[in-house]
């Protein structure tokens, strides 16, 4: 078994960004239409209207990204699509395929990593496993398929 290079990992990541980006600006467009609509007929303010699209935008997204990351390294693929590219998977510090609440916990912990600024990512530059905080969290590792 030999470990991801960090260089892999973040072209992985870079792929899956723009995957889940152009996801979740149409699920944004979607849901900012049908708020809009709903909101004007039922005869809201428009800035309570902007305001509650804002904040259903963002949950919307933060799950986006959170099922992205689960359902596809739990997945028999045990990779994201970026990953699979890269030809990498997601195991954990096992062996073994993520369960669905490991993959869960993994997403959550990449999403605390990116929203440090990534320098929960920029870890795995420099750890032996090539282990990201997130992985440390989750305790997985990322090797080459």
């Amino acid at each position: 078994m030999t470990y991801a290079s960090f260089w892999k990992r973040l072209v992985a990541l870079i792929i899956d960004t723009v995957l889940i980006d152009v996801v979740s600006y149409i699920l944004g467009f979607i849901v900012g239409l049908i708020i809009g609509f709903a909101g004007t007929a039922a005869g809201f303010a428009q800035d309570a209207l902007v305001s509650m699209a804002g904040i259903i935008g963002l949950i919307a997204g933060l799950c986006v990204f959170l099922l992205y990351y689960a359902l596809f390294e739990s997945s028999v693929k045990q990779a994201t699509l970026g990953k699979m590219a890269m030809g990498i998977k997601v195991i954990d510090v096992y062996g073994n395929k993520l369960t669905f609440g490991k993959a869960l916990l993994r997403a959550a912990g990449k999403f605390i990593s990116l929203i440090l600024i990534g320098l929960g990512c920029l870890v795995a530059a420099f750890t032996e496993k090539k282990q990201a905080m997130h992985d440390f969290i989750a305790k997985t590792l990322v090797v080459n398929s």
